[in-house]
């Protein structure tokens, strides 16, 4: 298996991308303000959205939880999303150092708004070592230039997507995708089948800095786009639904093999269960070369609204 360095090397000479301005602000964001010891400082992008992104916190969490370890690299993170964040105020990250022993170390995160516990994340953090290797293998799928790009997808098909699918598509983002079944947000035909699973490439617009940190962070925010969403697949429904209520409750990931966080991955998603107004969703994230690099679970608040 490549080691980052090997990794990194590759990257430097197979790309020569240019980093997108709201992928530089979204490394702006990471770059947390250390205010007191293990204390840090968040800021949310003021682009008119009611409340903090998800992956946002999760992603500034895990820098926060990491900048207190030495050595050692995370191999998994367990959070719960308490209160919605508000994006016009910083949000303070407490960090609390559980465990350094031998081979792990565990910190615990906590972020707060106005005094207020908004966000909650424990990280386990592990020494390198030599193991037993095993994954799945990777969906065999369109690859990434197979696929039509979110904003040429809202120009050929904005007549007939809802108002707020073709707002996402043209939206200025950090991360780029490619939809493998853009048909998933189009009104279905009566009879005709839809996927259960849901896969979407994704990948950071622009390099990234040869620092394995900055692609665990990075990872780490795009893990919570679209994956929610792949609960409602099997209910023919959809986020930008108007009937339904939806918001993360908690969010895991496990970091499994190295990777580059802006060269393209396979998010691949499916629905686990959905009940008690709730949706559990596991995703994969493969390399574009197949190999399995992490694995995501959340879990949602899917609620109907009354009519």
């Amino acid at each position: 298996m490549p080691d980052q360095s090997e990794l990194d090397a590759k990257h430097d000479i197979d790309s020569g991308g240019l980093m997108s301005q709201a992928l530089s602000d979204l490394l702006t964001r990471l770059d947390l303000e250390q205010v007191e010891t293990d204390v840090f400082i968040g800021t949310s992008p003021q682009g008119g959205l009611v409340r903090v992104f998800g992956g946002l916190v999760v992603s500034q969490a895990l820098v926060a939880t990491s900048r207190t370890v030495l050595g050692r690299s995370p191999h998994s993170l367990h959070s719960y999303f308490l209160l919605p964040g508000d994006p016009a105020q910083p949000i303070r990250y407490e960090v609390e150092r559980l465990r350094d022993g031998g081979s792990f170390g565990a910190r615990r995160c906590v972020a707060k708004q106005s005094g207020r516990t908004i966000f909650i994340m424990t990280v386990s953090f592990q020494l390198a070592e030599e193991g037993l290797d095993y994954a799945p293998d990777m969906p065999i799928l369109p690859s990434p230039e197979e696929l039509p790009s979110l904003e040429a997808l809202g120009a050929a098909l904005g007549g007939s997507l809802p108002d707020g699918v073709l707002r996402y598509l043209q939206r200025d983002r950090p991360i780029e995708l490619r939809l493998v079944d853009p048909s998933r947000f189009a009104p279905r035909a009566v009879g005709m089948p839809r996927r259960i699973q849901q896969q979407v490439w994704m990948r950071a617009k622009g390099d990234l800095p040869d620092d394995s940190a900055v692609h665990r962070s990075v990872l780490a925010y795009l893990s919570d786009m679209t994956l929610l969403d792949a609960s409602l697949v099997p209910h023919d429904r959809s986020v930008f639904d108007g009937r339904m209520q939806v918001a993360s409750l908690d969010h895991s990931i496990w970091f499994h093999r190295p990777f580059r966080a802006d060269e393209w991955m396979l998010y691949d998603q499916e629905a686990i269960s959905t009940q008690g107004a709730r949706g559990l969703c596991r995703g994969s994230l493969f390399s574009r070369t197949g190999t399995l690099i992490a694995t995501v679970m959340q879990e949602g608040l899917i609620r109907p609204k009354a009519k």
